[in-house]
């Protein structure tokens, strides 16, 4: 069975691709074992910053009004991809 991929794609002109690679770490670490890859895509398009599990949209900074938070990100596609995944740290409230 495939592993799920993520791919994050980023506003390259509003100086995002730090904010990108820094989540991509986040993820590569924590989901060493669950996911295939991690991809950083640029946008064409001004203040995108959205993410996508098997190209199925799981957040939007537009939509949402804020960027994710790395937690709430890994608890995320833990929920998704790993429910039974113990997350340490990023689990406490």
């Amino acid at each position: 069975m495939k592993k799920p991929s993520v791919q994050i794609v980023y506003c390259p002109k509003c100086g995002w691709l730090m904010r990108a690679a820094w989540i991509a770490q986040e993820l590569l670490t924590t989901f060493v074992d669950e996911i295939e890859e991690v991809s950083l895509k640029p946008s064409e398009i001004g203040g995108v910053f959205d993410i996508f599990l098997d190209q199925k949209i799981i957040f939007s900074r537009k939509t949402e009004g804020h960027f994710p938070e790395a937690k709430v990100l890994k608890q995320l596609i833990r929920d998704i991809i790993a429910p039974e995944k113990n997350l340490g740290h990023s689990d406490t409230k």
